[in-house]
């Protein structure tokens, strides 16, 4: 019989999709029936909606195509949020479908029933329910195109499970695979940008955000080299720009370095290419005021609706940062012996503050990020979720390719493992490696369970150092030596990877960190170092006692 179910993967099909992420529930049996006979979508079981959710929005990031995810109703969707949460932060298009009980017992709080729209109307970018499996495809194309326009993010789609379950006619057809529009910068943008940039003596430039891509990044790079402008990078999209670069000026995320933080303050203009501005790009506000900037502001992002929402910026550009980047080669400025200067300046400043500051302990993280940085190839893909381990990473790893780092915007922890698997399973030829706390590894460590399943190697580092350490570390500023809630007993994390099927390792002194990585290399499955750290070494510029000792001066 053709079903609801048999529709909805017809479209799935017509949409591209070639791979689906989700944990199995009854409300959408007959949607996993179609997927028994279809050849071109692989279906990807995981252990926990949240994971599942992750690897939807690692995949987008991977492919820039919609991630799709499955889950079922009440318990499902409700822990697949998160991964809702972080590609509506990061502006990642996804596709999230969500088993629904059947219509006939609708408004009754029927088993696991919620409010699909009113639990994720202010998660998502949209959130509907199909009430007629004739209108599938209308539905689905609706979401994949909502999900990839304007700023992309997540779109929900309920799926009652006599909707799946109906009969359909051959009148029901697929509709072609989604076409978003683009916006692009008119000529009268481009002239006041010329106009703007010309008199500029402190011009910075920010990237982040959607749009992005290899091209684009390359294209970008060259219009940066020719009229030597410097140019940061937005929260966690160091990949954008190569940091060996000239024109790199660093990374404007959590802790950005003192001459970088004060060159955005200082710009008397600043292009901002796809980035938000959002808290932690402008350290609370503080670089970049809302909602009147005290720099010239341009500001190009593909949605209008984010133009003037948070800041009033001077030159409003609605356009992809692709088509934006497209138009600057057009854009004729003479080479300025201030900008050569200064741009210099903040390169070197920016290669200098990454040179290793000790921490304490045998194992000491900086070393361990530089050896990767000199382990790896150039295109490794490296993964994060949230913690203060992130930090070592931030600072001492220089990217050198686009789409190396797949880290939340939003700090949700757990984020990096089922990322990880996502992008081995897309580009299993690169090198992935997920980087993880002890207390963020366990949101999703059974996820390595997934990765042993479906053969996707990656190498995951665990940096344990038997406690939240993030929030210790605000705990110790905020109320110095009252410690709760932030201490962890950890399990054997290499044992717990063996039980999974994955290689394990334990790394004590840094000079061991090489054999193991040989080894964890050489597996040929799943493996993961264990990195026990001392808990002094709680970030890469202050101790723990450091920290106390400044919450106990009030500073």
């Amino acid at each position: 019989m053709r079903h609801g179910g048999k529709v909805l993967i017809e479209q799935l099909e017509a949409e591209g999709v070639d791979t689906i992420f989700c944990v199995p529930g009854e409300s959408y049996l007959a949607a996993l029936d179609a997927l028994h006979d279809s050849y071109r979508i692989r279906t990807v079981i995981c252990r926990q909606e949240g994971g599942a959710a992750m690897m939807a929005d690692a995949h987008a990031r991977m492919t820039g195509r919609a991630g799709v995810c499955f889950v079922t109703r009440g318990p499902g969707a409700t822990n697949a949020s998160i991964g809702v949460h972080i590609a509506q932060q990061d502006s990642i298009p996804m596709v999230l479908f969500v088993g629904l009980p059947g219509r006939d017992v609708e408004d009754r709080e029927a088993f696991q029933e919620f409010d699909l729209r009113a639990v994720f109307g202010s998660l998502a970018k949209g959130a509907e329910v199909v009430s007629d499996a004739a209108r599938l495809p209308e539905y689905v194309s609706r979401a994949f195109h909502l999900a990839a326009s304007g700023r992309p993010g997540p779109v929900v789609v309920g799926l009652p499970e006599d909707v799946l379950a109906a009969a359909c006619g051959e009148s029901v057809v697929s509709v072609r695979a989604a076409r978003p529009a683009d916006a692009a910068p008119t000529p009268a943008d481009m002239a006041e940008l010329r106009m703007l940039l010309a008199p500029a003596q402190r011009p910075l430039a920010i990237v982040g955000g959607p749009g992005w891509s290899a091209g684009v990044k390359a294209a970008f790079e060259a219009f940066c080299a020719r009229i030597d402008l410097p140019v940061g990078t937005s929260f966690r999209c160091q990949d954008y720009i190569d940091n060996r670069h000239p024109c790199y000026a660093g990374h404007v995320g959590i802790g950005p370095d003192a001459v970088l933080a004060e060159a955005v303050k200082a710009a008397d203009l600043l292009l901002v290419i796809g980035a938000r501005l959002g808290e932690m790009t402008t350290s609370g506000y503080s670089l970049v005021e809302s909602p009147s900037p005290k720099q010239k502001l341009v500001q190009v992002h593909p949605s209008a609706d984010e133009l003037g929402r948070v800041f009033r910026a001077e030159l409003p550009v609605c356009a992809s940062a692709g088509a934006f980047v497209a138009a600057l080669s057009g854009l004729e400025l003479p080479r300025n012996a201030a900008w050569a200067e200064r741009r210099a300046a903040l390169h070197a400043a920016d290669v200098a503050s990454r040179k290793p500051q000790p921490t304490p302990g045998a194992l000491k993280m900086e070393q361990v990020i530089l050896n990767l940085d000199d382990l790896l190839p150039e295109d490794a893909i490296l993964t994060n979720g949230a913690g203060n381990y992130a930090g070592f990473l931030h600072r001492y790893f220089v990217y050198k390719q686009f789409r190396t780092q797949l880290g939340p915007t939003c700090g949700a922890m757990g984020y990096g493992l089922p990322a990880a698997i996502a992008a081995k399973l897309a580009q299993p030829e690169r090198v992935v490696v997920a980087l993880a706390g002890d207390g963020c590894f366990l949101m999703n460590g059974q996820e390595l369970a997934t990765a042993a399943q479906y053969g996707a190697n990656v190498i995951v580092l665990v940096a344990n150092n038997g406690m939240y350490g993030t929030i210790r570390m605000h705990q110790e500023r905020t109320y110095p030596g009252r410690v709760v809630g932030t201490t962890l007993m950890n399990p054997d994390f290499a044992a717990l990877a063996m039980s999974y099927g994955a290689h394990g390792e334990t790394v004590t002194e840094t000079e061991q960190f090489r054999g193991a990585w040989a080894r964890c290399v050489a597996a040929g499955k799943p493996a993961l170092i264990e990195l026990k750290l001392d808990a002094e070494a709680l970030t890469p510029r202050a101790t723990l006692s450091q920290v106390r000792k400044l919450g106990e001066r009030g500073l």
